[in-house]
Order: C-alpha cells, then structure tokens, then sequence
C-alpha cells in the first residue's frame, strides 16, 4: 500500500486511535520518495516488542512512565532538540529516528507507541505550547514531557508559566496529534516564505483528516495566495459543508467563497 493510500484510509477511518507511528512514518515518506521504509518500520517493531516484554512488571502507571523513560532515552538516546528547535527535520519522523531528536510532538509520537505496546493507554494533550503525553494504566494516570526524557510532571514538577496547570488538560485524537506534527512543518514552510511547500503540507492535513472544516479553510486560502483559485473554491465550499450555519467559521468562509467568485468572474 502507498503513503497516500495509507493516509487516506486513515483519514477515511475518523480520529482514531491509530497506528499513530505508522501514520506519522508514511507522513515522512512523502518526504522521502524512494527510500527504503523497513527499517524504521523495523526500528518501531522493537521499540514495541521491548515495551511488550516490560508489560508483566508493570504494577502502576508510573511503573510503566518510569519503563519508557528508560527504553526511549537511556537505550535509544531520544531527547528534545534544544540546538536546533526550529529544524523542520525535528518533526519528520524519518529524520527524528535517524537523528535521535526531535519536537516534543513527534517525540511524543514515539512514546504513545511504546506505552500502547504495554498495554497502557496513550494521548496527547491540547496544551498549546509545548506537547505532552498523558499515559493512563488500572485506573490512574500521569502526565509525561517527551521533550524532556518522559519526566513525569507532578505537584513537584515546575511548570513553564505559559502550560499553566499541564495535568488538568483534556486530551486530544490520535488525528489532532498528527495535524500537530504536519502543522509544525506548515508553519516552517510559511515562515521561510515556501508557499508551495505550506500548500502541500496543507494539502496533506485535509487528507488525514477530511472532516474537519478549519483544514478545508487553511487549505483554501493557502490555494487562494498560490493563485490556484478552482482548488480553493473547493476547499471552501467543502468548509461549508462541515460548518454549521451561523458559526463564526461559516459566516467567515462565505464571506471568502463570495470574494473569490469575484475574482474567477
């Protein structure tokens, strides 16, 4: 099966959970035309069965947060890149198991996998500026920073300011996760002035995740500056039909959809 197959089953499928690695692998491959995909799949492969053989000692949720630090950082050697935050390699998933480095999104990716593998249930949170994981295990949980070797966050972890009170966050879709990663590399393209290349990021969120209107928006209006204006009125008009009548996004894509008619008259 192609990258683009995968991902538009995957998309087709709804917000998951999914294989959440695998997806963010064939995201990367898009990348990568050509290249050899086994043996990342090969290297997910063991990060799993490894996190499966430390399953039977793990008693508590913390047992289990304690397990991934350790096979993901001290083994693998994953950590946060401080050097180079702003590399569009860092969320390529490619790049970051080649690299060992990564942002905490797809880093966070990595450790999802693993803790699912254990039989712990995975999920981002919608903290805005920094990602995070929280892992769930027999009734409790803990919130984990990817970024920063799997550190657990509880009331004696400080918190930056702008995360406010991380724990109390409510999770997100295995599909938000994945427009987290694509949308770091969409917004590196735009400030680097590659409109063709945010366009195809763009391009690539609305298949993964069709249904949701504010990608159909985006993807309209990076069509719109492209000067691809057929896409555009597409986009927007598939906006509509995933946007109630009277929300602030509807009233908003009519106003553009009008406009645009003007300019294709």
């Amino acid at each position: 099966m192609s990258e683009t197959t995968y991902l538009e089953k995957l998309g087709r499928s709804g917000d998951g959970p999914h294989d959440i690695a695998t997806a963010a692998l064939m995201l990367a491959a898009l990348d990568h035309p050509g290249l050899p995909l086994e043996p990342f799949r090969a290297h997910l492969g063991e990060i799993a069965e490894a996190m499966k053989s430390q399953a039977p000692m793990i008693a508590r949720v913390a047992d289990g947060a304690q397990a991934l630090s350790i096979l993901l950082t001290t083994r693998y050697g994953y950590d946060g890149d401080r050097f180079h935050y702003q590399d569009p390699k860092n969320a390529d998933l490619i790049e970051v198991i080649q690299r060992r480095r990564g942002l905490p999104v797809a880093l966070g990716i990595l450790y999802m996998h693993a803790a699912r593998a254990a039989g712990m249930a995975a999920s981002g949170l919608n903290t805005q500026s920094h990602f995070l994981v929280r892992l769930t295990y027999r009734h409790d949980d803990v919130t984990i920073d990817p970024f920063n070797g799997g550190t657990v966050l509880d009331g004696n972890t400080p918190l930056p300011t702008a995360l406010g009170d991380a724990r109390l966050a409510q999770t997100v879709s295995d599909t938000d996760v994945l427009l987290r990663l694509q949308n770091n590399l969409k917004l590196r393209a735009q400030e680097q002035g590659n409109g063709a290349r945010a366009l195809d990021i763009a391009s690539r969120m609305a298949v993964i995740a069709p249904r949701r209107a504010e990608v159909w928006f985006d993807l309209a209006r990076l069509n719109e500056a492209a000067g691809v204006l057929g896409a555009a009125r597409r986009a927007y008009e598939r906006c509509l039909e995933l946007t109630p009548a009277g929300e602030a996004l509807y009233n908003e894509t009519v106003l553009s959809l009008s406009q645009l008619k003007r300019r294709l008259n």
